[in-house]
């Protein structure tokens, strides 16, 4: 292979790490978990609502704003004003991922619809099953997945299989 040829393949290869990357942000910050081809976190969901509201509530894409490498959608500009503010304070944990799954080591999507406040925290799991096992020692399996995100986040995160046992 030439020399030419080599720089060509580091070049391509470089291009296709930029086009991922983005969505991991920085090295301190996590993915955030969107469906394949869509750059939607939460599914459109407002994050903010869960604080606010209470329930899961639906964005609206003239409220949005792009958080991590990931557009979020909010159901007024109060809400859009609010995350803007205090990001860190609305954005789910885990990136959206399942929070059960990340007490395992592995990832599943969150599902908006199975979520939990905790300690102020945004939460969600893979479905109202998963959920349930994770209601049942939530401290614990927030202290798991706060410690093994790291080595998740190092690893590749892909969020679209079920968590094992769900």
């Amino acid at each position: 292979m030439t020399l030419r040829a080599i720089l060509l393949v580091l070049l391509l290869m470089g291009g296709a790490a930029a086009m991922i990357l983005p969505a991991f942000g920085d090295s301190d910050t996590a993915p955030i978990y969107t469906k394949r081809n869509s750059d939607l976190a939460l599914g459109g969901y407002d994050a903010v609502a869960y604080f606010t509201v209470g329930a899961p509530t639906k964005g609206d894409a003239a409220f949005s704003t792009d958080y991590q490498g990931a557009v979020f959608q909010f159901a007024s500009q109060e809400n859009l004003d609010l995350f803007r503010a205090d990001p860190e304070k609305y954005a789910p944990q885990y990136g959206g991922y399942c929070a059960w799954a990340a007490a395992k080591g592995q990832t599943a999507a969150g599902k908006p619809e199975h979520w939990a406040i905790v300690d102020g925290r945004l939460y969600l799991n893979y479905s109202r099953r998963v959920q349930r096992k994770w209601d049942a020692d939530r401290d614990g399996f927030i202290e798991a997945a706060d410690a093994a995100w790291p080595e998740v986040v190092g690893s590749s995160v892909s969020g679209e299989a079920a968590p094992h046992g769900s």
